[in-house]
């Protein structure tokens, strides 16, 4: 070292000089290769196709991704194809990709699913970020799912649910054996819950229900169109091959864009039924106006005659009730399911939910959508499901939009987004024993955290520009739903064996069994006999 200021002391000015600027290049190279460091990239790329093959098994991908978030760390790359995916796997992260960056990473990509299922974008769930989205997202914000239009839709809530909650009754009067003392019989609550959900948005889009004794629908077209929602919803967790590899677009390996566009007629065509029968009952009645008004006369009242970035008016009006059925329905029974999938599985959470409910409500009513704020162990069970079985497990996926930086690393524009929200919610740092089913955490340790996306450590809904925008009329569904069940009937599991917890993935996750139990009712018969 005292050589080198020895020299530097006795050097001429150019060479002083020489030597200054060449180390203000190694300093900047230094700089510059800090700059652009990337998120590193997770081992096990094929040449080609990148990580994609790791997918190709029975385990769900955010297992997949959260065991490499265990090797790699809370931000890593994945390779698929050509194209590369950057993997969040901590609140932190999320937290400042969701505020710093919220607008940079608030497109879609492109993929073959929102080409042939979506409508080519113009569902606003798969829209790109941009003026059609901001417009289409304005109306469900403002005018569809709004706080005051949830609540003034009370009525239709608490008619279907206790109207379900009266055909499961009759379902058990006519099975219950007289000679069985116990007077269980067995019932599937997936479909169960599916039904009554669906029942619900429906009525709340178009005014009508699709299943059970009340419907003007025949059952087959009622079967058609969940079968047909069911489709989409596991075709749009598809990563096809033209999803990661471009060239090979065209080439429909594994059939998968022809289903899709199979799917997507038929869908089409059952949306396009209904903006039909609604149009000509317009034109023979007078309007509805005011929150009276039913989705679909919503939409047709704001839109009807226009084009917007090139979707005409019914394109997006039949994408933006195909979004509210899959937002609104699937998601709901799923997350119901769920839910009592675990409480069977912890028979103590299952009696302090009936234990909650009977303190607050009794055995001679039906609960109303008002006991619903006093049960708060209830909502604590709900949060709990959420954490643990998200509906959305990767989030929606999304793009960058711009270069940015992120944890310190580099992300180039085009790069995508996978928000690992399971491995999020089971972050050993923030949740105990993470994988454990206790609810009481929401009352205690972590009470003041919600399900809103003002929380990143819990995000079920996502967060940032692209939340749920249906949050509240989701909760409104969920909660009261559960409670008026758990209220109604005594459960059990009919055989010794655990409940079914596996994992079918699609753009949402569900449970891939039925969920087969015993029921009975638990309220006095008189209450059954009451509902109309």
């Amino acid at each position: 070292m005292d050589l080198v200021l020895n020299s530097l002391i006795n050097a001429t000015p150019f060479t002083l000089l020489i030597f200054l600027i060449s180390l203000c290049l190694f300093g900047f190279s230094k700089f510059a290769h800090s700059k652009n460091k990337e998120a590193p990239i997770a081992k096990g790329a094929w040449p080609i196709l990148g990580h994609l093959p790791i997918f190709c098994g029975t385990q769900a991908p955010h297992r997949i991704l959260g065991a490499l978030g265990d090797k790699h760390g809370p931000i890593f790359t994945i390779k698929l194809g050509p194209k590369h995916a950057l993997v969040l796997n901590n609140w932190e992260m999320a937290k400042e990709c969701f505020t710093t960056n919220d607008m940079i990473v608030s497109s879609r990509p492109k993929l073959v699913a929102t080409e042939h299922l979506a409508y080519k974008g113009a569902m606003f769930g798969f829209a790109a970020y941009g003026p059609y989205w901001r417009h289409l997202r304005k109306i469900s914000n403002l005018e569809i799912l709004t706080s005051r239009r949830v609540e003034h839709h009370q009525h239709i809530r608490v008619s279907e649910v206790q109207t379900s909650i009266k055909e499961l009754f009759n379902i058990w009067s006519r099975k219950k054996n007289e000679s069985n003392p116990s007077n269980y019989v067995l019932v599937d609550l997936k479909q169960w819950f599916t039904h009554v959900t669906f029942n619900m948005v429906l009525r709340l889009v178009v005014g009508k229900r699709y299943f059970g004794a009340k419907t003007i629908v025949d059952e087959e077209k009622a079967q058609r169109t969940v079968k047909a929602l069911n489709e989409m919803m596991h075709l749009s967790g598809i990563i096809t091959v033209g999803d990661v590899i471009p060239c090979f677009k065209w080439f429909d390996f594994g059939g998968h864009v022809k289903a899709m566009n199979e799917t997507s007629k038929e869908l089409d065509e059952i949306l396009g039924e209904m903006l039909k029968e609604r149009r000509h009952k317009r034109t023979l009645s007078e309007k509805v106006d005011g929150e009276d008004q039913d989705f679909m006369d919503v939409l047709l009242s704001l839109l009807d005659g226009t084009t917007i970035e090139g979707f005409d008016c019914d394109t997006m009006i039949k994408a933006t009730i195909l979004t509210i059925f899959i937002g609104g329905s699937d998601t709901s029974s799923g997350a119901l399911t769920w839910a009592l999938s675990l409480l069977l599985k912890n028979p103590i959470a299952m009696e302090k939910a009936k234990e909650e409910l009977d303190t607050h409500v009794g055995r001679e009513r039906f609960v109303n959508e008002s006991d619903i704020i006093k049960l708060v162990y209830l909502q604590a069970i709900v949060k709990e499901t959420l954490r643990l079985y998200p509906s959305a497990p990767l989030g929606g996926p999304r793009e960058f939009s711009e270069n940015c930086t992120l944890g310190g690393y580099h992300v180039t524009k085009g790069t995508r987004l996978i928000t690992n929200l399971w491995k999020i919610q089971t972050d050993l740092s923030v949740w105990p024993n993470p994988l454990d089913f206790k609810p009481e955490r929401f009352l205690t340790t972590h009470k003041d955290i919600d399900v809103r996306g003002n929380h990143f450590e819990l995000q079920p809904f996502g967060s940032g520009r692209r939340k749920c925008p249906g949050i509240c009329f989701g909760l409104q569904m969920v909660h009261f739903t559960l409670a008026s069940f758990l209220h109604s009937f005594d459960i059990l599991n009919p055989t010794p064996e655990l409940i079914d917890m596996t994992e079918e993935f699609g753009l949402t996750n569900s449970k891939a069994t039925p969920l087969e139990i015993l029921i009975k009712p638990r309220l006095s018969l008189n209450c059954y006999d009451e509902i109309m």
